[in-house]
Order: structure tokens, then C-alpha cells, then sequence
């Protein structure tokens, strides 16, 4: 079963975990960028993450390689802002209409809360009942344990 693992990552949580399951089940890695970033520090950071967020904004992405047709399985990776999900995720789903058809999982990385909320988000969003496979992390990259990795490993063979 061939497999993307499309990603968002602003602060490096999300591609850590990304890389991890792509090594671990032979996965492609689609990385999407907005054209313009988001501040990534300080205030401004929460605050236009997080307005972007709850307005549910769709940014222009930078262009990525991605065919739709190419993949059984596409696995999500998103930080989580404001209990959503972030908009270049929203953005892409957009862009790919038939993602709904494919097999999809879905990881979250945050360091607040909300993680739940934001993937019930991305269902509707989506227009799907349950992902394949939902793994939530917090700050894997900055708090590396071994029990995030116990995850990871665990959210692959669900997969399997």
C-alpha cells in the first residue's frame, strides 16, 4: 500500500514525528509551507496561529508534489492551534478533492490542549466518520521519551 504522510510543522514537532513514521512504514513525505509564514515567535506567533485557526483560513500553499492518485493511504500530521488544526492542512485537504476516498490517519502535536477537538474538526472538515488511525503527541521533539516513541511505533502497526 503506497503512502504519503503530509505535514505541516512550524515549530519542528510535527516533521520530527513525520520522519519517524515515514522510516518506519516506507512512506513519502509531503512537507507544505503557506507562501507567507507565520511569525514564529512570541506573542505574534499565538496570535495570528491561533486568529488563522479559529477563522478557519485556507493560506496559499507553496507548491508541493503531490497526486492524489498516486496513494492508498495519506496520513495527516498537524500541530494543534486554538484546538484546530492548522490552516495550511485545511488548505491542502481543500485542494484534493477525493482525499475522503483514500485511507486516512491522522497525528497531533501540541503543546497545549485541544488535540481532540482539532481532529474531530478535521473529520467534518473532511467529511469522514473515523480516521484509520489518530496518535496525539505532545512536543515529541522538544520532550523526547521513550513512551512517544512506544506511540509512534504502535500508531505504524495499527497500520500494518
Amino acid at each position: 500500500m503506497k503512502t504519503a504522510i503530509v505535514y505541516y510543522s512550524m515549530s519542528g514537532n510535527t516533521k520530527f514525528t513525520a520522519e519517524k513514521i515515514a522510516e518506519l512504514m516506507e512512506a513519502d513525505l509531503i512537507r507544505i509551507e503557506p507562501v507567507n509564514a507565520y511569525p514564529d515567535r512570541g506573542a505574534k506567533k499565538f496570535f495570528w496561529g491561533g486568529k488563522s485557526a479559529v477563522m478557519q483560513e485556507q493560506p496559499e500553499l507553496s507548491l508541493y508534489d503531490f497526486k492524489i492518485d498516486q496513494y492508498d493511504r495519506i496520513i495527516i500530521g498537524t500541530p494543534v492551534w486554538a484546538s484546530n488544526f492548522a490552516p495550511p492542512i485545511r488548505t491542502f485537504i481543500y485542494e484534493n478533492k477525493g482525499i475522503q476516498e483514500k485511507k486516512i490517519a491522522v497525528f497531533t502535536c501540541f503543546s497545549g490542549g485541544g488535540a481532540d477537538k482539532a481532529i474531530n474538526k478535521m473529520k467534518r472538515f473532511i467529511g469522514i466518520d473515523e480516521f484509520e488511525a489518530e496518535l496525539i503527541l505532545i512536543d515529541p521533539r522538544v520532550k523526547e521519551k521513550p513512551e512517544n516513541d512506544a506511540k509512534i511505533e504502535e500508531f505504524c502497526s495499527e497500520l500494518s
